[in-house]
């Protein structure tokens, strides 16, 4: 069995700075993992970019590399980590959300989930066993259990049986992935339904893995429902282990996540964001469409040290924009993840000191101007 060794270094009420010992690098938490859905991060940036922003896990998608190249094809090239260049800790997706995802051109049984390809109408079946031998094969460090994500709002009846299905599969998970080889989180799920959110937390946690996740929320119900079920929530679930909010969101949700107990995070939105001109400094959101940038030769975030703010004007980059210059996507995610990856960082200081409070109140004063 894979050791992975979990400590918690500095607490501030259920804030925690920790190290999370994996087999392929050390893990400082809070952490943002960046979102290389098809082992690549959109906007043209390679694995050594990953390095330069401050990435330490780079998150890929089980689905999406299923369809392509196909895990046959990593597993042949070396494995994720030789195959994009990357040394460090990978999480791959078990493809769950991505199913969900799909609606109408998903059904769910209780042996898996029946499909489409998204690419070419392919009839496709995942369950947990087809989910654990793909990301086996792509050699992720950490594996997520394959699980269903419910939509929002379900039932209560839908989401009981949903829940109840997920656990199943949690247990079918850990059988089927090698655990010689790599890590495996499970995911707590119920929706906004405070209760079962705790029964299943309560359930999962007298399951032996290496890290428990909340799947099935920012999928459309209001930030304080989601800030409630994690202070319901995580209480339940092993301190000794990681938790991951999954798909989470923006630097305010990351810093009241962490409040809460939160250590690890992914989400599209930075790189997503980026790509479309709309950035993230130390004083708010920007848009490198507005004519206010067009003679502003002052950088994106006069507080940050990237590559892109430290070479070139907010000026410049409108003007890529404008241009449609495929170089404007690249300054922009470069400087997006930067951001979110230095907050981590300054979050994991800020706990070290025992100044978190002070810290995530002045950060959301400074976003709220």
């Amino acid at each position: 069995m894979v050791i992975a060794l979990y400590t918690i270094n500095n607490t501030q009420g259920r804030a925690k700075q920790a190290t999370f010992v994996t087999p392929h690098g050390i893990i400082q938490t809070p952490v943002f993992m960046n979102v290389a859905t098809l082992a690549a991060i959109k906007g043209a940036l390679s694995a050594a970019d990953l390095r330069d922003v401050g990435c330490q896990v780079a998150l890929c998608n089980t689905y999406h590399l299923h369809l392509r190249p196909g895990e046959d094809v990593v597993r042949d090239m070396g494995g994720l980590q030789k195959f994009m260049g990357w040394d460090g800790p990978i999480l791959t997706d078990s493809g769950g959300f991505q199913v969900f995802s799909l609606g109408a051109l998903r059904k769910i049984k209780e042996e898996g989930v029946y499909f489409n390809s998204h690419i070419d109408g392919k009839k496709i079946f995942m369950g947990p066993e087809e989910s654990m031998a793909i990301q086996a094969a792509l050699g992720t460090t950490i594996a997520m259990a394959f699980d269903e994500c419910a939509p929002y709002p379900a039932t209560r009846e839908y989401m009981r049986d949903s829940v109840a299905r997920t656990t199943r599969w949690l247990h079918r998970s850990k059988a089927a992935l090698p655990s010689d080889k790599h890590l495996l989180f499970g995911i707590n799920q119920g929706g906004i339904y405070a209760d079962m959110r705790i029964e299943h937390a309560k359930e999962i946690a007298q399951i032996e893995l290496d890290g428990y996740a909340l799947g099935g929320l920012a999928v459309g119900e209001p930030a304080e429902d989601m800030y409630h079920i994690l202070e319901e929530t995580i209480p339940h679930l092993p301190i000794d282990k990681p938790t991951y909010l999954m798909g989470v969101g923006t630097p305010q949700n990351l810093l009241e996540a962490i409040e809460r107990g939160v250590d690890f995070f992914d989400c599209v939105m930075p790189a997503r964001n980026g790509r479309h001109g709309h950035i993230f400094t130390s004083r708010g959101r920007l848009n490198m469409f507005n004519a206010t940038h067009e003679r502003d030769d002052s950088p994106l975030d006069s507080d940050c040290s990237c590559e892109t703010c430290r070479s070139f004007s907010r000026s410049y980059i409108r003007h890529l924009f404008k241009a449609k210059e495929m170089l404007a996507m690249r300054l922009a995610v470069i400087h997006n993840l930067h951001f979110y990856n230095d907050l981590m960082q300054k979050t994991r200081d800020a706990i070290t000191a025992g100044t978190f409070d002070v810290f995530k109140k002045s950060q959301l004063q400074n976003w709220e101007k």
